[in-house]
């Protein structure tokens, strides 16, 4: 049978690479919708390309826009806007398989409704663990949905864990494990010091060395916000306490990641950084599909090296450990103050050593509200705007 797929965010580089893995399996998938939010032209070559039957954009004016150039005469898909329609999309009952890879909170909505219709959601959001995980992981227990991290270093210790053909949400760590080993680039600035990057640019903390991304998350990768982001994601899509998750520096990004057991043994998944060999085996678990990833010559990479983090000199990683530690209300806060302080430094509204004064800030203006009950969804985005408006305050005064 040929499962039908949805792909939110098709238009980034984790949508256009799961469109890629697709196109290699015409005999067990076919697209059933496609959304995006800006790359309007993209998006329609996208549809043509799949024979996707739903887009979805989020306003009128990008549906005119898909209308206009789409052109008159060949039938177009169903044309569907808003976020409303993004979320109800994501759960309607059309598709198997969703890919959620939207960046940012505006995705939440999207790939809850997506659990909460039980289906295989391949998890490429972030925001739906860090803001959300018990709401997240209690949907896709409740509605036996399947979850597949597609992050590399989560998809890699997903491999390295015992399973029985089947991706849940564990209420308790995987038996005998005693630690997950998260790798990290260290970025473009891994052999600098804090200090030295006050006047560091947004193409210079873009020039990620070993993976190709889009400029938000490139930057997290830089201040490594994002090692930190997939710690907190760790924490909930393995039930692991933070004391049990660990980062390490590994500059060639050969091994994704690993686990290690109570009995000494490390297990570690390795490959080519390229995000086509965890979409492939988020769509063909339990089994393995061809992704178009070159195969591993361990003996030309020559040398794997690793080491120790210094907290002191990645702020950012720090304080998503705090984060963790202090509640699901602080791991809000972080994502959101995050956002607007990348968005202000990329729009060089905000120096690139002030993002985590930016972060720091609104965790502490916040942290009245640590004790708070997350009861469902509104709850979060409430949150999630509360943190932003504190954001952009702070943004403000470093503007002065």
């Amino acid at each position: 049978m040929v499962a039908r797929v949805t792909v939110l965010g098709s238009t980034g580089s984790i949508g256009q690479s799961t469109l890629d893995v697709l196109a290699r399996h015409p005999d067990k998938f076919a697209v059933h919708a496609l959304s995006a939010y800006s790359r309007i032209e993209l998006l329609v070559a996208q549809a043509r390309a799949t024979a996707a039957r739903v887009v979805v954009v989020p306003t009128d004016a990008a549906a005119q826009e898909f209308r206009r150039l789409w052109g008159a005469g060949v039938l177009s898909p169903e044309l569907r806007v808003g976020a409303n329609a993004l979320a109800e999309t994501a759960g309607d009952d059309q598709s198997q398989i969703v890919m959620a890879a939207i960046v940012g909170a505006a995705g939440l909505p999207a790939a809850l409704a997506a659990a909460q219709a039980g289906k295989r959601v391949l998890l490429a959001n972030k925001e739906a663990l860090v803001a959300a995980g018990s709401l997240f992981m209690a949907a896709v227990k409740a509605n036996g949905a399947e979850l597949l991290p597609i992050d590399s270093e989560h998809n890699a210790i997903f491999q390295c864990l015992p399973h029985h053909g089947r991706a849940s949400a564990p209420t308790q760590p995987a038996p005998g494990v005693r630690r997950l080993i998260l790798t990290a680039s260290g970025g473009p600035f891994r052999l600098r010091r804090w200090e030295d990057l006050h006047a560091v640019t947004p193409e210079e903390a873009c020039a990620h060395p070993n993976w190709s991304m889009g400029r938000k998350i490139s930057v997290d990768s830089a201040t490594m916000l994002n090692k930190g982001l997939e710690v907190i994601e760790a924490h909930w899509l393995f039930a692991m306490p933070p004391d049990q998750i660990s980062v390490v520096i590994h500059p060639q990004s050969v091994v994704h990641s690993m686990v290690e057991y109570i009995d000494g043994s490390v297990v570690a998944q390795l490959g080519q950084p390229d995000m086509r060999t965890p979409i492939a085996y988020g769509l063909g678990f339990p089994d393995r599909l061809a992704s178009g990833v070159g195969l591993l010559d361990l003996a030309a990479a020559g040398r794997l090296d690793f080491s120790e983090p210094d907290l002191g000199e990645l702020p950012c990683l720090r304080l998503s450990f705090e984060a963790l530690r202090s509640g699901q209300v602080a791991c809000v806060a972080l994502n959101a103050a995050n956002e607007i302080a990348v968005e202000a430094f990329l729009t060089n509204k905000l120096s690139y050593t002030r993002i985590p004064s930016v972060i720091e800030g609104v965790l502490e203006q916040m942290r009245a509200a640590q004790g708070a009950t997350i009861n469902g969804i509104d709850d979060v985005l409430n949150l999630d705007l509360e943190a932003r408006r504190r954001a952009q305050q702070i943004v403000f005064s470093h503007s002065q």
